[in-house]
């Protein structure tokens, strides 16, 4: 598990744990109090360090789930060292992209859609993209978009800080995106990895919801105070990257028995204790 220390690394390291795996997960600063992982120091810059360490332990699957926004050399140049690792091991590879790959343009996003990026993060993860599918054709690249969870995402401590006031900044009501749950999607890239597919999957949620409606439906679901949530456009601050990038993932779900959920399902409300089926004389 490249990437391990990292939020969706967390997950996809537990939930192969919990499948009875053996786990070598890696980490940049910092190993992870999880039982049962051989946590390795790793920076994925480093060709010959990724190169050894594929080699020390064998792998029989990697998943790289390590990037950095502003790093080419981590997102693209580190993406082709660990595939280029892969394929020297015959290790089955599933690299984890991103939405950030499309302009926004086109209504939909399918897995047949050339990548068209408009910003530097889009263009290593595209670079990466085709880097990978030339070093190793039976990889799987799976294109996500916002991931949470059930309070530890960047997206939900966002939320959380400027319903509080301890942060500035705004949500875009412009900015739409199709964001997934982590355990979705960790579930979904590890079914994947015991498949027989390759190439481009698309794994996100069945909604597209702006950045604003993805901070209602935190708010709602933590009990915030959904007034207190500055609203924006993103048109209008200038923050670069495209607005729209809606990822179409009909034909990846009808490969998986993992359900890809939408926001509005995996944010709704969790109901209180005396309103569960059953309680308080309800039926």
């Amino acid at each position: 598990m490249v990437g391990g220390s990292g939020f969706l690394g967390q997950e996809i390291t537990r939930q192969a744990r919990l499948a009875g795996n053996q786990v070598v997960a890696t980490f940049h600063s910092h190993a992870l109090p999880i039982a049962d992982v051989d946590w390795r120091p790793l920076d994925i810059r480093d060709r010959d360090g990724v190169a050894t360490l594929v080699e020390q332990t064998r792998p029989t699957v990697i998943v790289n789930a390590a990037y950095r926004q502003a790093d080419w050399a981590t997102t693209a140049d580190g993406a082709m060292h660990v595939a280029a690792a892969a394929a020297a091991a015959g290790a089955r590879l599933v690299h984890v992209s991103s939405d950030a790959v499309f302009s926004g343009t086109a209504a939909r996003y399918d897995e047949t859609c050339n990548p068209d990026p408009t910003t530097p993060y889009g263009a290593a993860k595209a670079a990466a993209e085709t880097a990978i599918k030339g070093l190793d054709p039976a990889a799987v690249i799976a294109r996500t978009s916002l991931i949470v969870g059930d309070g530890g995402s960047p997206h939900e401590k966002l939320v959380h800080a400027l319903a509080r006031g301890a942060t500035a900044g705004a949500l875009f009501t412009d900015d739409i995106r199709c964001p997934v749950h982590v355990a979705d999607l960790a579930s979904a890239l590890l079914e994947l990895a015991s498949s027989s597919h390759s190439g481009i999957h698309h794994v996100a949620g069945t909604d597209a919801v702006s950045r604003y409606e993805l901070g209602l439906l935190i708010a709602r679901r933590d009990g915030l105070d959904e007034a207190a949530l500055p609203t924006g456009k993103r048109a209008d601050a200038g923050v670069p990257g495209p607005l729209d990038v809606r990822l179409d993932c009909t034909r990846t779900q009808s490969r998986l028995s993992t359900l890809l959920r939408g926001a509005r399902t995996f944010l709704a409300p969790r109901p209180a204790v005396g309103q569960l089926p059953g309680l308080n004389g309800s039926r």
